[in-house]
C-alpha cells in the first residue's frame, strides 16, 4: 500500500500545485476582460481574439481547477442523502462512486478528446470569428484537464481504500453543510470579537 499512497501522494501535490496556480487566470481574464470593455467604450473598437482569449483562459482556470476541488473534497455532493450514513458507509459510497462513474466517464472523455484535439492540432483550426484564436489550444485544455482529473480519481480511490482499511487517518472527514456553516459563524464571531 504504500508504493500506492506515494503515487497518491506525487498526484495530489502536482493537483494542489496547478490548482493554486490557475486561480491567477481569472485575475488574468478579470483584465482581459476590463481592458477589452474600456477600449470599446473609448475608443469604439474590439476584437474577438480578446473575447474569445476571455473564454479560453476561463475554460482553462475551470478545467485545470477540477482535480484540486476533487481532492478537496469540494466537488458537488447532495449532503442530504449522504449525510445519513454512517462514515463507513459514506466511504463505500464515495469509493463506489469514483469507480462506477467518476472513472468510467472520464476516461470516455479522454478516449474521445485525444483524436478530437489531434485532428485540431493538425488541421491548424481556428476559430470561424473574424481575427478569431486557434482552437486546438481550447481543446488541448479539455484533454489536459480531464487527464488530471483521472488522475486524481486514482488517488483518491487509493486514498479511500487506504482509509478503510484503517492505513491511514480520513483526509477529508465529512462535516455536514450545516455544520460547516456553524463553524464557519463560529470563526467570523472569534474574529470580529478581537
Amino acid at each position: 500500500m504504500k508504493p500506492l499512497l506515494a503515487v497518491s501522494s506525487g498526484i495530489d501535490r502536482m493537483n494542489e500545485i496547478i490548482g493554486k496556480a490557475v486561480a491567477w487566470l481569472i485575475f488574468i481574464a478579470v483584465l482581459v476582460s476590463a481592458g477589452n470593455a474600456i477600449i470599446r467604450k473609448i475608443f469604439h473598437t474590439s476584437s474577438n481574439s480578446w473575447l474569445e482569449l476571455q473564454w479560453y483562459l476561463f475554460g482553462a482556470a475551470f478545467l485545470l481547477a477540477a482535480a484540486y476541488t476533487l481532492k478537496q473534497n469540494e466537488h458537488v455532493r447532495i449532503d442530504i442523502v449522504y449525510g445519513l450514513w454512517s462514515r463507513p458507509k459514506q466511504h463505500w459510497i464515495d469509493l463506489l462512486g469514483h469507480l462506477l462513474f467518476l472513472m468510467p466517464f472520464v476516461t470516455l472523455m479522454i478516449w474521445y478528446f485525444v483524436p478530437w484535439v489531434w485532428r485540431s492540432y493538425t488541421s491548424g483550426e481556428v476559430s470561424t470569428n473574424a481575427g478569431g484564436l486557434t482552437i486546438w489550444p481550447a481543446k488541448a485544455l479539455l484533454l489536459i484537464g480531464f487527464s488530471l482529473l483521472w488522475l486524481q480519481g486514482v488517488s483518491e480511490i487509493i486514498k479511500k481504500v487506504a482509509v478503510m482499511r484503517g492505513v491511514i487517518e480520513d483526509p477529508n472527514p465529512f462535516v455536514s453543510a450545516h455544520a460547516a456553516a456553524e463553524a464557519e459563524g463560529e470563526a467570523l464571531k472569534e474574529e470580529l470579537s478581537k
